[in-house]
């Protein structure tokens, strides 16, 4: 009966999808390890070990009935926040980031097994509280996000942070949060992402940090004057509402002046927080030349890698910059690099068309979801190979920043495997309760 149980639990679509994606992970971290035609190191090996754990965990979640999560999901999240939180106090600093958990080689990040609990735990809350006001809903689910993502920052891991608000900007859509709520929430990251910018822009491209146009974000008394006028404006606009509920432009100006006053004030202290890493990845981000042999030294060598491999590649175990470390961090953050050098454009196209096979397949089970938590689930793991998948190509290419997000079941890397696979084998979950069985 087991037997028959796991055969039927497993989605072989996803599995098949999966296994492919791990098979060419693994391939081409043995590549990158030749070096003038030695093995100089065994971390294939070690991809494989993380890759069987994993399927052994997808195994388990798969049989798992997920629906069984809400009574204890709570209690499991607030430990995740613990342990992240001690994470980030006692952890050793690796590559600017304090998320490392473990004791000697053997080590963890919590962070990446968090994304899961995040996603059930904030599916929980959605499905607990569908009778309640969608305002207070979308506050509290808010409050959730952030409480989250602070405990990742206090690591100064800011790909890992920036994770979590595609997940919840996924989920509250599904959730039946009004558009207006998660259109506000979405406007203030956009206008925080540009006024951000716009400074390091000035600073370190243009290299003058007072060009007239720029003063309103760089300015401290400047800043301070129009902070005020916009929080006049929104006081007298919450007035007004209160007094003459009936006029609605009331609501719209508040709604405006708040996206607009908000991120006005959480700008600077997004500046001051980032480390200079961080904000020389923005400014790169801005102009990949402008520091090409320090700070845009990944960039312009993952270009050149990409470009040497043109349409088929030089032939696996051939390419030459993946050979001698040319990107840093490749076999993590750039092994799209080794991929496209060796195998070429249709490798590259190869790659991307399995994990769209899975983000569509994450599709269908959506849509053929047994109940409300499970549907909430998996929309949850769908923006979180979503955003993995469009960051990680997306840095590869010069698109998006560099934010250390790793290509799902590719990069090397056991603790977003064990994550990723854990998300797979909960979708196979969901799949398999689409007929509401109890177990």
């Amino acid at each position: 009966m087991r037997k028959i149980k796991i055969f039927s639990a497993l989605d072989y679509v996803l599995l098949a999808c999966v296994l492919a994606l791990v098979a060419i992970g693994v391939a081409f971290i043995y590549s990158a390890a030749i070096k003038g035609g030695v093995l100089i190191n065994h971390k294939y090996q070690k991809q494989v070990i993380w890759a069987c754990i994993g399927l052994v965990f997808l195994c388990l979640f798969a049989v798992y009935d997920y629906r069984r999560s809400e009574r204890y999901i709570f209690w499991i999240f607030i430990v995740s926040l613990i342990i992240n939180f001690l994470t980030s106090r006692f952890s050793i600093n690796t590559k600017g980031a304090n998320s490392w958990f473990g004791i000697g080689s053997l080590g963890i990040q919590p962070a990446e097994l968090s994304k899961v609990i995040f996603i059930f735990f904030l599916a929980w809350y959605f499905s607990s509280t569908e009778n309640e006001k969608p305002l207070k809903r979308f506050i509290v689910s808010l409050i959730i996000l952030f409480v989250q993502v602070i405990v990742v920052l206090l690591q100064h891991d800011l790909g890992t942070a920036l994770v979590f608000f595609p997940i919840f900007i996924f989920m509250s859509y599904i959730a039946g949060i009004e558009t207006r709520y998660w259109a506000w929430f979405l406007s203030i990251c956009v206008l925080v992402v540009i006024f951000v910018m716009l400074p390091l822009w000035g600073d370190f491209i243009i290299k003058n940090n007072d060009i007239s146009a720029l003063r309103f974000l760089t300015s401290k008394k400047l800043r301070f004057i129009i902070t005020c006028a916009l929080g006049a404006i929104m006081l007298i606009c919450v007035v007004g509402l209160f007094l003459y509920p009936e006029q609605r432009y009331f609501y719209w100006i508040s709604y405006g002046v708040s996206i607009l006053l908000i991120s006005y004030i959480v700008a600077p202290v997004i500046i001051k927080v980032l480390d200079d890493y961080q904000k020389a990845r923005l400014v790169i981000f801005i102009n990949p030349s402008v520091d090409t042999l320090d700070a845009g030294w990944n960039i312009a060598s993952a270009n050149k890698c990409i470009g040497k491999g043109g349409l088929f590649g030089l032939g696996y175990l051939k390419g030459e910059y993946s050979h001698l470390d040319f990107t840093p961090v490749q076999l993590s953050d750039f092994i799209l690099t080794i991929i496209a050098e060796e195998w070429g454009f249709f490798g590259c196209l190869l790659v991307l068309t399995l994990l769209v096979c899975i983000l569509l397949r994450n599709v269908y089970i959506i849509k053929n979801s047994p109940n409300k938590y499970g549907t909430y689930i998996a929309t949850g793991i769908f923006g979180l190979f979503f955003f993995h998948i469009l960051e990680n190509i997306g840095m590869n290419i010069s698109l998006m920043p560099i934010t250390g997000i790793p290509l799902p079941f590719v990069s090397y890397g056991g603790s977003s495997m064990i994550s990723f696979m854990i998300a797979i084998g909960t979708l196979m979950a969901v799949r398999y309760r689409r007929f509401n069985f109890m177990d």
